[in-house]
C-alpha cells in the first residue's frame, strides 16, 4: 500500500508519460491484463487510457487492471489511470 507522499511522487513522475494502453469496446481481458503485468515489469510506472466506446466506467477498469497486474492504483485522472508495481530485476524508481 502506499502512503499519500508516495502517490504524489508517483503521479508527478507519471505526468510526463503518455497512455502506452488504450482500453476500449473489449474492455479488459487477459490478454490485456498479460501485457499491462509485463510492461510494469519493465517501466514499473504506466498510463492506461479508457476510451469513450468502453463498455466499463473508468473505476471499474481501473480495479481490475490492478487487481489482475498486482499493481498499486496511484490515480485516476479524467479517462486516464495511472499504475504503479516495484519491478523485481529492473527497479528504476526510488520511492519517498
Amino acid at each position: 500500500m502506499l502512503t499519500g507522499k508516495q502517490k504524489r511522487f508517483l503521479r508527478s513522475k507519471a505526468h510526463h508519460l503518455n497512455p502506452i494502453f488504450q482500453v476500449g469496446k473489449g474492455g479488459v481481458n487477459d490478454n490485456l491484463i498479460k501485457q499491462v503485468n509485463d510492461a510494469l515489469e519493465a517501466r514499473e510506472l504506466l498510463k492506461v487510457s479508457v476510451l469513450q466506446n468502453c463498455d466499463e466506467d473508468r473505476d471499474t477498469v481501473a480495479d481490475s487492471l490492478s487487481k489482475g497486474a498486482r499493481a498499486e492504483l496511484v490515480q485516476i485522472i479524467g479517462n486516464t489511470i495511472v499504475l504503479y508495481k516495484e519491478s523485481r530485476e529492473n527497479k528504476q524508481i526510488q520511492l519517498p
